[in-house]
C-alpha cells in the first residue's frame, strides 16, 4: 500500500455552531490529511492500483489539491506525475506543493474542462495513469471517510453537508455510506468560472449526473451560493470553531445555513482542506 498516513481524520463537536444553528454539528476536519486535503483518501488507492498495474506515472487535471495529492503520493511510489491545471486559476500553495515533490506542471490557457481533456489524452497517448475523479479507485479511497464519521459519531447523521465542485467527494460519500443515506445539503459557487473558493471553480462537474442521484436518494439539497455567503461561512468556521480551512471548504457550512434544518438535527458538515492550501484568499479574508 503506498500511504503517507491519511485517513482517520477528528470529527470535532462545533458547540457555538450549534448553537447558532439549533442543531448537533459536527466537523470531519479533513485538512488533517498528509498533503491538507481530502484528495488523499483516494490517492492512496489510485497511485497502490497504478503501482500494481506496472504504471510508469499519473496524470490529472486539477484546481489544486488533486495536484498537490497526487504528486506526493507518486513520489512516494517513485513513479512521474504530469498535473495539468488552468493558467491563473490555481492557489499557488497548491501549485507550490505539486512542484516542491517533482510533479511536471503543466499549465494550459482554458478551463479545468479544458485540463482534463489534456489530462486524458496523455492517459490514452502515453500510458499514464489517470488518478482523476473519474478513476473508480479514487471513488473507493474517499469512501473511507463516510465509514469514518459513522464509527465516530455512533450512527449515520441526520444531514450530510459537501462542498460541491466536481461532485466526487459527494458520490464517494453515497457510496461509504451504503443504502443508509444521511440527506446530502451541498453547497456550490454561484459564480463557479471565477470564484475566489478555487478548489471548487470547476463549471461542468464530471459527476453530474451521478450527484443528482444522490440528492434524489436522500431527499438532498443543492444550494448556490454567493460568494459573500461562503466568505462568512468561513469566518465562522474560524472565529468561532478555530479551524483553518481553505474557503471551499467552508461552502458545506454556508449551505446549510442557507437552506434551514430543523432543531436538534445532527448535520456532519465536511472541511475539505486546510486554509494554507489557498493562502491568498486566506489572507484576504483574515484581514
Amino acid at each position: 500500500m503506498i500511504t503517507l498516513g491519511e485517513g482517520n481524520t477528528p470529527l470535532l463537536r462545533a458547540p457555538r455552531l450549534s448553537e447558532r444553528f439549533d442543531v448537533e454539528l459536527w466537523l470531519k476536519w479533513e485538512g488533517a490529511n498528509p498533503t491538507g486535503s481530502f484528495k488523499d483518501r483516494g490517492m492512496a488507492v489510485a497511485v497502490t492500483r497504478a503501482v500494481e498495474r506496472g504504471a510508469t506515472g499519473v496524470v490529472c487535471a486539477s484546481t489544486g489539491n488533486t495536484a498537490a495529492s497526487a504528486a506526493a503520493y507518486a513520489a512516494r511510489a517513485g513513479l512521474r506525475a504530469v498535473v495539468f491545471t488552468p493558467r491563473g486559476a490555481v492557489s499557488r500553495g497548491k501549485v507550490a506543493q505539486a512542484r516542491a515533490v517533482g510533479a511536471d506542471v503543466r499549465e494550459i490557457d482554458g478551463t479545468f474542462e479544458d485540463a482534463h481533456r489534456e489530462a486524458r489524452r496523455l492517459a490514452d497517448e502515453e500510458g499514464f495513469v489517470n488518478v482523476n475523479s473519474i478513476n473508480p479507485d479514487r471513488i473507493e479511497g474517499q469512501a473511507s471517510a463516510a465509514r469514518e464519521v459513522v464509527q465516530q459519531l455512533g450512527r449515520v447523521p441526520d444531514v450530510l453537508a459537501l462542498p460541491y465542485g466536481g461532485g466526487g467527494n459527494t458520490v464517494a460519500y453515497a457510496v461509504g455510506f451504503g443504502e443508509r443515506l444521511p440527506r446530502f445539503v451541498l453547497g456550490e459557487a454561484e459564480r463557479r468560472q471565477d470564484t475566489f473558493a478555487s478548489a471548487i471553480r470547476i463549471v461542468e462537474p464530471v459527476h453530474r449526473l451521478e450527484v443528482g442521484g444522490v440528492l434524489k436518494r436522500s431527499d438532498g439539497t443543492l444550494v448556490t451560493l454567493t460568494e459573500e455567503q461562503i466568505e462568512e461561512a468561513w469566518r465562522l468556521v474560524a472565529r468561532e470553531e478555530g479551524v483553518f480551512c481553505e474557503p471551499a471548504s467552508a461552502a458545506g457550512i454556508a449551505a446549510v445555513a442557507a437552506s434551514g434544518t430543523a432543531a436538534g438535527q445532527s448535520i456532519v458538515c465536511v472541511l475539505t482542506g486546510h486554509g494554507l492550501k489557498d493562502p491568498d484568499a486566506t489572507e484576504r479574508l483574515a484581514a
